[in-house]
């Protein structure tokens, strides 16, 4: 192309981001390097002996051979190297940046590309593939979360929520933290330390195993989903002391962890989704009607007002409802449906087993803690939003305690919806609230339809300020 010639690559908002990715013209190189040393891409090669400034990490500059003109830049922080990159484009010198296993999941390509600069990116197998392959499983339904350099609860919240989860880990933030917070739910932890070098290690433990150990870092965990063969005791953890599961085991070397019962127990469970979105809006839609859900006696938030309070609660992947109240389940099903952990409290055993038969028939994890609130709230982990659709102001009261970002709950007595506003607005949250009444299409006889109305509800949001 001439340099005369417009580029056809650039427009008016700047160069296309898709074309320069990988486009002829591009000035830095970003290479993916194997952690069990099988060699680099073949582009490396010459990517390299013609930069004049190459980045990555002191072991990535050390393992290949930088040419003696080049200059080098051992990364730490960030920004440094970006801004000596953006000086290298400026003048027209190439460069090259080394980094792990694939840089663009979860590395140095979204930091990069942030920066403007023209990128070619060459990746290797990531440290995720990496550890899929260890365990012998597939991973196109998996979602993939990070607990580094950021908040580690949202990746806990996905590993609580959906069937087949790998995590990046980081210190602080790794298999002993993320089983702890496991811990109840039914998991088998794969845990792949040092990927690739003669350190690797490979073991798969239960939440509780892992949250005792002390691992190596770096490290990259898997969270599968077990079959919960039986309901378990308000507050117990989910595996007992004769689960098979709870061994923990080392792999074989090259080989699987997992045999084929573990691993058909686990796709039997829902270990991907049909659509393959793990965390996409499900297709069946929510706000389902009754009929969708096993209830007793209509002992169930009807659909209207279902709609309204999901949408208040915000559900999303990475985050941990509480369904208080529980009755039928539908409130924190829907929420499991739109990517949320949840955490469902029912006082009454009858109905703890209808919102398992529920979670079982909408496909979703709901872990079930059977006993009467607030009692029964105490040592949950910390939630980010709570519908409160039965008890009493105590109830609420222990509620706002967890200081949860949303609160929402359900009032058929309009006496109580004082004393519930006057609570939130005490702990700091403001409120919005709402009646609900709607009156549904329903035959008559010789073919003519009435409305039917359904019984007026209070819906009140508090919102943390």
């Amino acid at each position: 192309m001439s340099r005369t010639s417009p580029d056809p690559l650039v427009t008016a908002a700047g160069p296309d981001p898709l074309a320069t990715a990988a486009g002829p013209d591009a000035l830095v190189t970003v290479v993916g390097l194997d952690a069990a040393g099988a060699p680099p891409h073949p582009a490396l090669a010459p990517a390299l002996a013609g930069a004049g400034l190459v980045v990555g990490a002191a072991r990535h500059l050390a393992a290949v051979p930088v040419p003696a003109g080049a200059d080098t830049v051992a990364l730490g922080p960030l920004a440094p190297a970006v801004g000596r990159l953006g000086v290298a484009v400026a003048a027209g010198v190439p460069a090259v940046v080394l980094a792990s296993g694939d840089p663009g999941l979860f590395g140095i390509v979204r930091r990069l590309r942030a920066a403007g600069l023209p990128l070619r990116v060459v990746p290797a197998v990531s440290s995720v593939a990496a550890a899929f392959a260890r365990a012998g499983l597939p991973w196109d339904g998996a979602a993939v979360v990070t607990a580094h350099g950021r908040d580690p609860r949202p990746a806990l919240n996905a590993c609580r929520a959906l069937p087949l989860v790998a995590v990046l880990t980081a210190p602080g933030a790794g298999a002993a933290e993320l089983g702890a917070g496991l811990i109840g739910w039914p998991r088998r932890l794969f845990v792949a330390e040092h990927l690739g070098t003669t350190a690797e290690r490979i073991r798969t433990v239960t939440p509780e195993q892992a949250a005792t150990e002390t691992w190596s870092d770096p490290h990259v965990l898997l969270s599968l989903a077990t079959p919960d063969p039986a309901p378990a005791a308000p507050g117990d953890a989910a595996f007992g002391p004769g689960d098979p599961a709870a061994a923990p085991g080392d792999a074989d070397p090259g080989g699987s962890v997992f045999g084929p019962d573990s691993a058909s127990d686990l796709f039997a469970f829902g270990g991907m989704r049909a659509d393959n979105q793990p965390a996409a809006a499900p297709a069946g839609g929510w706000a389902l009607p009754e009929s969708r859900y096993a209830h007793r006696d209509s002992m169930i938030t009807k659909s209207e007002v279902r709609a309204l309070v999901v949408a208040r609660l915000r559900p999303r992947l990475g985050r941990l409802v509480w369904d208080v109240g529980a009755g039928s389940g539908s409130v924190g099903i829907e929420c499991a449906l739109l990517g949320a952990a949840v955490l469902a409290v029912e006082q009454d055993p009858g109905a703890g087993a209808t919102i398992r038969a529920n979670a079982t028939a909408h496909a979703v994890d709901v872990r079930l803690v059977t006993g009467r609130a607030p009692q029964a709230l105490t040592g949950l982990p910390d939630p980010d939003a709570v519908f409160v659709g039965g008890g009493g102001v105590d109830v609420l009261a222990a509620v706002v305690t967890r200081q949860p970002e949303r609160v929402v709950l359900t009032l058929a007595a309009l006496d109580r919806v004082a004393p519930a506003v006057g609570l939130l607005r005490a702990a700091g949250y403001t409120v919005q609230g709402c009646q609900l009444s709607a009156a549904r299409l329903a035959d008559l006889p010789g073919g003519s339809i009435r409305l039917a109305a359904t019984n007026p509800v209070v819906v009140l949001t508090g919102e943390r300020q």
